[in-house]
């Protein structure tokens, strides 16, 4: 492919990649200057996004930095992928797929993916994603802090449904036992992972992940389902690399508790804050009417008084 020839085509052993589209760029820019102040080994950062948001991208972000990658690109790197799919599936949908065809252009046999809303918090290097063999670490658990929390705020359904969810996948492999996790993002996903579950699973079935990932088959389950099941690589499994404050009540709860971006530097690389409450970071986004904000900081004031109680 084009792409490859102009990148070159020695493969790497790891590398930072992020799938991003024009909303996200002021987030992504975030992410591309925690990158450059912390990546003390210069891994190689790939950014894809749709080809035509390539302007919008050097226009938020500048050119320097990074490697870009059409998403395009990536999804006929499968030659069993219909295209016409990826054109009419919903953004949010196919941008988790075209994440994890990332591995088929050839430019590494690790990545970690990232999200745009990820910042990195402390220097990084291959020793926090993989051993010196060059095995790649995994990230999973059973995510019970986070289950404890919710439970602790009478959020009793983001436990649920995240379970709900874990098993559905776990059905797909026919696996029976406990519910693990592989995120949050970041992921340290494997090529020899991704590859064994097109060639055990897909292929037999006549499918691809176009068919397989949807709303209710997310793709970070069924990457750890498909390392659990063909072990393409040996398991060694590690918590989240990043502190993630998934909703607003979380982070104003964990807050007030002490925590902070110093301390946290003690346990994690990062911090990730979801952008469906960080939406001031949405480029290009047409701004809400002025009602509106208001009664979404007054929600937010509401949700932060109750964290103290």
């Amino acid at each position: 492919m084009a792409v490859i020839e102009e990148m070159g085509s020695e493969l790497k052993d790891l590398v930072l990649y992020c799938k991003s589209y024009r909303n996200d760029f002021l987030r992504l820019k975030r992410l591309l200057s925690s990158i450059e102040q912390f990546n003390s080994e210069k891994l190689p950062f790939y950014i894809s996004t749709p080809r035509a948001d390539k302007a919008e991208l050097v226009q938020a972000i500048g050119n320097a930095g990074y490697l870009w990658v059409a998403d395009e690109d990536i999804v006929v790197a499968n030659p069993r992928a219909p295209f016409e799919k990826y054109q009419a599936m919903p953004g949010g949908l196919s941008q988790a797929i075209v994440k994890s065809e990332f591995w088929r252009l050839g430019l590494a046999e690790n990545y970690l993916c990232l999200d745009s809303d990820c910042v990195f918090i402390r220097p990084f290097g291959r020793a926090d994603f993989m051993t010196p063999e060059g095995v790649p670490l995994t990230v999973l658990h059973q995510n019970k802090e986070y289950f404890q929390l919710s439970v602790d705020r009478g959020q009793l359904k983001v436990m649920q449904n995240l379970q709900e969810e874990a098993q559905r996948v776990q059905g797909l492999f026919g696996r029976v036992g406990p519910e693990f996790y592989c995120a949050p993002a970041p992921f340290i996903w494997s090529a020899k992972v991704w590859e064994s579950l097109d060639r055990e699973c897909l292929q037999p079935k006549g499918i691809t992940l176009w068919d397989m990932v949807t709303p209710q088959y997310p793709e970070t389950l069924i990457y750890g389902e498909a390392l659990l099941k063909y072990r393409a690589i040996p398991l060694l499994a590690i918590e989240p690399l990043f502190r993630v404050y998934h909703y607003d009540w979380q982070y104003f709860l964990l807050k007030r508790l002490g925590e902070t971006e110093e301390k946290l530097k003690t346990n994690f690389l990062g911090v990730l804050y979801q952008s469906n409450w960080e939406s001031n970071l949405s480029f290009g986004e047409k701004q809400k009417s002025l009602p509106s904000r208001i009664l979404k900081n007054i929600k937010r004031t509401l949700r932060q008084l109750q964290s103290y109680l």
